[in-house]
């Protein structure tokens, strides 16, 4: 089966739809703007229930379907991210220094179209939840819905999400069984010296070369601590310290990413992180204070609920064009709290040859809306079929 017919002949609308949001970015929690276009787009549509302010300005929606059964749940993010578009489009972003230049205003478009034609056709039993999540590039909004209990409020079963993918080829899926994003913490590492006049150093204790010192020793944690057989990434990202050329500072500051794909690997990390930081310090004769911040767990693809996907993928573009083996991504996805909680999958759709994710020049290809309003409503009526 290819795209569904009906919902090809909202592809006029879905572009129009997604090119309004794409010019009316909202970062983080604050989608406000976006979660009122939504809702009176549900509404126009006859969806049965609508529910606002989940994690400040989240919605979900309900689809009674015909006969008793599950809830399915079927999610989209709506937040944009805090940069300068470059786009050249002249649907570009409207509002200095925001741009969705993460797919997300085409995820929320193919949900409202797999919503239409779920409130029209109806061909399935039981329930689907639409959720509408604002802050996935920071802030976690998945996992604040779920402390707010949706998933229990709601009855949800299952649930699934869809993510664009730049340099997959427009109209091609990709997944796997298992891990399919990494967990991503942070750390942050305080030091205190003592500063002074580099002309006397002697009487100084430098908290640059113990920033240094640190930063070194951290490369030995994938080096050194690591099993070749797991995957990690620790990385220094910033270190901020100094004022003058003639200066000893008193403080430095260390920030770095870690990315695994096990609790057992983040554990260690946490270890060796705390006992490099400490040790460096004695060294070289500092203080040095170890913050680090848990921030979204792995994405995890439940191995059935990741077949049914494929099956469902391939009949809307043909077994050929979904690959259900295409191993794991060391980006971070909040999707993660979801999956923490209920069975279900996270797919990829191909973007085609454009510029990549979080690049000031990229824009989603209205095209693949279609296809993954398609697919999304599959879901649904592939779950929990009709009697």
């Amino acid at each position: 089966m290819p795209v569904l017919n009906r919902i090809a002949e909202f592809e006029t609308d879905m572009t129009a739809w997604r090119r309004h949001l794409h010019m009316h970015p909202e970062i983080g929690f604050e989608c406000h703007n976006t979660a009122a276009f939504v809702v009176e787009r549900l509404r126009e549509f006859g969806v049965d229930e609508v529910h606002t302010g989940i994690a400040t300005s989240g919605v979900i929606a309900i689809i009674n379907g015909q006969g008793e059964g599950p809830t399915i749940g079927l999610r989209a993010d709506m937040d944009a991210l805090p940069m300068q578009e470059h786009s050249g489009a002249d649907y570009a972003s409207t509002i200095d220094g925001r741009m969705h230049a993460c797919g997300h205003d085409g995820h929320t478009t193919m949900l409202l179209g797999a919503a239409r034609y779920l409130a029209e056709t109806r061909n399935f039993k039981g329930r689907v939840a639409l959720v509408f999540q604002p802050a996935e590039e920071a802030g976690g909004g998945a996992g604040v819905m779920v402390k707010e209990g949706v998933l229990d409020r709601f009855d949800i079963s299952q649930i699934y999400a869809i993510h664009t993918l730049p340099g997959l080829p427009l109209g091609e899926f990709y997944t796997t069984s298992g891990p399919i994003m990494a967990a991503v913490d942070a750390f942050d590492v305080e030091i205190t010296g003592k500063g002074g006049h580099v002309a006397y150093h002697q009487e100084a204790r430098d908290p640059i070369v113990a920033a240094c010192g640190i930063t070194q020793a951290i490369q030995t944690i994938v080096s050194r601590s690591r099993s070749p057989f797991d995957d990690l990434v620790v990385s220094v990202s910033q270190i901020h310290t100094g004022t003058a050329d003639n200066i000893i500072p008193d403080q430095a500051y260390i920030n770095g990413t870690v990315r695994t794909f096990s609790r057992d690997v983040q554990a260690m990390v946490k270890q060796r992180l705390q006992e490099i930081v400490q040790g460096q310090a004695m060294a070289y004769g500092v203080e040095a204070k170890l913050i680090y911040m848990d921030d979204y767990p792995p994405t995890i693809n439940d191995p059935e609920a990741t077949q049914f996907a494929i099956a469902t993928a391939s009949e809307i573009v043909g077994a050929d064009k979904v690959d259900g083996n295409g191993g794991k991504e060391m980006g971070a996805e909040d999707f993660a709290f979801f999956l923490e909680n209920r069975p279900g999958a996270y797919l990829f759709l191909g973007n085609g040859d454009t510029a990549s994710v979080h690049h000031p020049a990229y824009d989603f290809d209205d095209r693949s809306a279609p296809i993954g309003a398609s697919y999304l409503a599959r879901l649904v009526e592939r779950a929990q079929p009709r009697d």
